[in-house]
């Protein structure tokens, strides 16, 4: 008798439909697919993009924050593309979100790397916040991954306070 193989563990399976997701992904610099799953179900999918009508990075053969050297997290003002998890979000009914978890994959497009310390920008986080997401898992290799609770981000994320702690 063989040994049967190995079952993906259900975080791990999210995740690989999450970097398919990636795959539609229009940013020169790095893609990210986002899945929002909540009572086993998939809720909706989200991949970074320009908003629909909009010329993308990929079909311009430019990307206005690469060219202009602005380091990771900084700027996005200036990115043409709406993240991933603002995608998959605008594409849930709140009911629906409040309570689930969302799974997000980056990959670098030079290298097609991984994403390295992968995070939700604070824009995105305050969309998380919102839409009722208990739970956002980001994986960091092939296998392993980061589960962060969002209310860890209403409490103890100084990204998301002003001056004034508020």
């Amino acid at each position: 008798m063989t040994k049967p193989a190995q079952r993906t563990d259900k975080n791990n399976y999210y995740l690989d439909i999450a970097e398919t997701v990636l795959e539609r992904g229009t940013c020169l610099r790095r893609n990210f697919g986002a899945i929002i799953v909540r009572n086993d179900q998939i809720i909706s999918t989200g991949y970074t993009g320009a908003p629909r009508g909009r010329k993308n990075c990929l079909d311009m053969g430019v990307c206005l924050r690469e060219s202009m050297n602005i380091p990771r997290g900084e700027r996005y003002e200036l990115c043409r593309s709406v993240h991933a998890e603002a995608n998959a979000i605008i594409s849930a009914a709140r009911n629906d979100m409040i309570g689930s978890v969302l799974f997000l994959v980056g990959r670098e497009m030079e290298s097609g790397k991984l994403v390295e310390n992968a995070c939700s920008c604070s824009m995105c986080k305050r969309l998380i916040i919102n839409a009722g997401i208990d739970k956002v898992i980001i994986r960091n290799t092939p296998t392993e991954y980061t589960v962060v609770h969002v209310r860890d981000w209403i409490f103890n994320d100084e990204s998301l306070m002003g001056k004034f702690g508020y």
